[in-house]
């Protein structure tokens, strides 16, 4: 006998956990698709063959029914029986969900076992949680005064023109104003020299006694006559060795720079699998150098109103909607996967904004 189980608390009433149990429609958005057997009551046919662990479709069949409390199916997957027991135990927050399945003929391999409860424990923790919080909005009266009720989610993370955040404003003036002085200050730079002005010929003045005659006084005429010294501007070009134009090194390069060195490591980015409100992606670092890098940091950007959920083989730290993936050494023409589950606040799952290892853009986005 082998069993499988994983337990999460939720902070949901026990009957919107039993309708999400139950609902032929809700189960396939959070895992699995199911289609009624003709003529059969209180039996189900699971579309499981895709999924990891699962090797064909599960047949399912309740056996045991109590309303909102416990609930019991035996299955059967291509002739390998099991029981899968769903307890739902009411707490002070909302309430506390199991599952349970243990094989009663048959079994998994190794290999079949571990993805088996991997998913499992994703539907349980990401995508039930998800569905509930659907079905709770849904619930939401956001009319009561009008009357009726309607289905319309509340906008998340919109701000009218009154609260826009004063700091943020005062940044973008002072980079605006920035760049206007950065653009005056290049434009200063660029424009050539005034040339400066050359003093003109400066007149000296030299008196001549010219004695003449004048109502018998004797009158002395001072002429101004330019001197014979050379001026300020003919001394210097005299004087001074005359400066002709010296063969200057020429601003334009002779060759092209070279291009710069090929990132150390590469990563490839692939969502693995979406769904209702959210997605699990994928990225795969590769190293195609000669030897190992122990330095290096994924940067996903997150789109607006999604998070991070789990992260599988890498450490992550978070800031806002900014992930950075870090981990081991990468050897020498290996790899390194990252796998981690994004919750979305809207129905259609989008994926990340971007993808970058040091510096250059991942694949595959």
């Amino acid at each position: 006998m082998i069993e499988i189980g994983a337990q999460v608390e939720l902070s949901h009433p026990a009957e919107r956990v039993w309708r999400a149990l139950t609902d032929r429609e809700l189960l396939g958005r959070w895992f699995a698709e199911a289609e009624m057997v003709e003529g059969v009551p209180d039996r189900l046919l699971l579309r499981t063959a895709g999924l990891p662990g699962f090797q064909a479709d599960v047949e399912v069949e309740v056996t045991e029914r109590q309303e909102p409390d416990l609930l019991v199916l035996a299955c059967d997957e291509a002739g390998r029986l099991s029981e899968v027991t769903c307890d739902v135990t009411a707490t002070t927050q909302g309430c506390r969900l199991e599952v349970r399945e243990v094989t009663t003929h048959g079994g998994w391999s190794v290999e079949q076992q571990k993805p088996r409860e991997q998913q499992l424990r994703q539907a349980l923790t990401v995508r039930l949680p998800a569905i509930l919080d659907w079905l709770a909005f849904q619930q939401v009266d956001l009319r009561r005064a009008d009357g009726g009720m309607t289905a319309e989610l509340p906008l998340i993370g919109v701000r009218g023109r009154a609260g826009r955040n004063p700091r943020r404003r005062r940044t973008l003036i002072a980079v605006v104003a920035g760049a206007v002085l950065l653009a005056g200050t290049a434009a200063w730079v660029t424009l050539s020299p005034d040339p400066k002005p050359v003093a003109a010929p400066a007149p000296t003045a030299t008196a001549s006694a010219s004695p003449t005659a004048t109502a018998g006084r004797a009158t002395v005429v001072s002429t101004a006559t330019p001197s014979a010294r050379p001026s300020r501007a003919t001394a210097s070009a005299t004087t001074r060795p005359t400066r002709t134009p010296s063969a200057k090194p020429s601003l334009t390069p002779t060759s092209a720079a070279p291009p710069p060195p090929p990132a150390p490591v590469t990563a490839r980015y692939e969502t693995e699998s979406d769904r209702l409100f959210g997605y699990t992606g994928e990225i795969v670092v590769g190293n195609p150098g000669g030897a190992p890098v122990a330095d290096w940091a994924v940067v996903v950007t997150l789109a607006e109103g999604t998070t991070v959920d789990d992260v599988e083989g890498a450490n992550w730290r978070q800031d806002r909607r900014v992930i950075t993936f870090t981990g081991a050494a990468v050897a020498a023409g290996g790899s390194q996967t990252i796998s981690f589950d994004v919750r979305d606040s809207r129905p259609n799952a989008r994926e990340p904004e971007s993808c970058t290892i040091g510096g250059q853009q991942c694949a595959g986005l």
